[in-house]
């Protein structure tokens, strides 16, 4: 009877809607992002370190003519301690939102992932970041055997820490924020 019953599942899932995640390891637990929220895939470039910047922004890159901040998450997440070097070939994905673009640093190659919506759980209040107002993670993913943690990469910086990566230019003024 379990393979009536897989069978069953797939026909449920085909009228559900479909997410796509880009799904990559953080420390020994997998992520995801929705595959939108992701520019593109690329070995890591060569970083530049910024000074006064947070430990868990390991600096500046070049990629594709675009200087973009480059964010270690397992450093960001407590999942690896910053004095420990990210060693070996790395991979970027480039996280595109609407006032900036940041690299995040994995080391595995992403995969691509489709799911339906619908096994995403909501994430316990407990384990959202109390320092950041928006809620980072979208949810939990139980994929066959699998836990996978989608976060929302839109909200995962804080407005300072947005404001602290944006380029500054001598040509342009700082940024003021009026009430309209």
């Amino acid at each position: 009877m379990p393979e009536s019953e897989a069978t069953n599942d797939k026909k449920y899932n085909k009228q559900e809607p479909i997410i796509q995640l880009i799904v990559f390891r953080l420390g020994e637990e997998e992520y995801g992002i929705r595959i939108e929220q992701v520019k593109e895939v690329t070995i890591t470039p060569e970083v530049a370190r910024m000074p006064k910047t947070p430990p868990f922004v390991k600096g500046i890159a070049n990629l594709r003519g675009d200087i973009i901040a480059i964010i270690d998450l397992e450093e960001r997440f407590n999942l690896r301690a910053s004095s420990e070097p990210l060693s070996g070939v790395s991979y970027t994905l480039a996280i595109e939102a609407k006032d900036y673009t940041i690299g995040i640093v994995v080391r595995e190659v992403p995969q691509p992932l489709s799911i339906p919506i619908s096994i995403i759980e909501k994430a316990p209040e407990f384990i959202q970041d109390i320092n950041i107002n928006d809620k980072y993670i979208e949810g939990i993913a139980k994929v066959e055997g699998r836990i996978i943690v989608v976060l929302d990469m839109l909200k995962l910086l804080t407005p300072s820490e947005i404001m602290q990566l944006q380029p500054k230019s001598e040509s342009s003024p700082a940024i003021v924020r009026t009430k309209d």
